[in-house]
């Protein structure tokens, strides 16, 4: 019997607790898109800009890459019947190195822009967080919810949007 008065009691002091401060207004909810955020701030837009140019190079150096590989299979097609068993045996080692080089470069490629893409965006998500948190602060919310991480199911309509006053804290229009 006593373990179960002792989760009870928890529960209805829990319970009771909550009321006298939702009652007294010291618990005050907020929202916000940290995503549709993120895509106003100007930061993003400059980030993105640098991401794009460097996988423009990484793009250019894999066609280089790509054009060398082809270049050096149709030679080989063309002329297989001139060489002898050695020298073919050498060509086709050179094209699978070659291929496999690609393979490495398009692997470490994409996983170096990944971390490029962390780097860029790093900094702006970090500004975003901390003028929500100001916003936060400075308002009085006990809570603010990001929306587009799919965490809430459900707010009212007593829960107030922040993307406004966070905008204003960062001079976005």
């Amino acid at each position: 019997m006593k373990a179960l008065v002792k989760p009870t009691l928890f529960l209805f002091l829990l319970m009771t607790g909550n009321g006298v401060l939702a009652q007294s207004g010291k618990i005050k909810f907020g929202h916000i898109n940290s995503q549709e955020l993120l895509s106003l701030m100007p930061e993003r837009d400059t980030a993105q800009l640098q991401l794009e140019r460097y996988v423009e190079q990484l793009q250019d150096q894999m066609e280089v890459m790509q054009v060398e590989y082809q270049n050096k299979v149709q030679k080989y097609l063309a002329e297989q019947e001139k060489y002898s068993d050695l020298i073919r045996q050498s060509k086709e080692q050179e094209l699978t190195d070659l291929r496999t080089r690609i393979e490495n470069f398009q692997t470490s490629a994409q996983e170096d822009m990944q971390r490029r893409e962390f780097q860029l965006l790093q900094p702006v998500i970090q500004k975003a967080e901390k003028a929500v948190k100001d916003v936060g602060k400075e308002n009085g919310f006990t809570y603010i919810f990001d929306l587009s991480r799919g965490s809430v199911i459900y707010f009212s309509d007593d829960s107030q949007d922040v993307l406004p006053l966070v905008k204003k804290k960062l001079g976005i229009e």
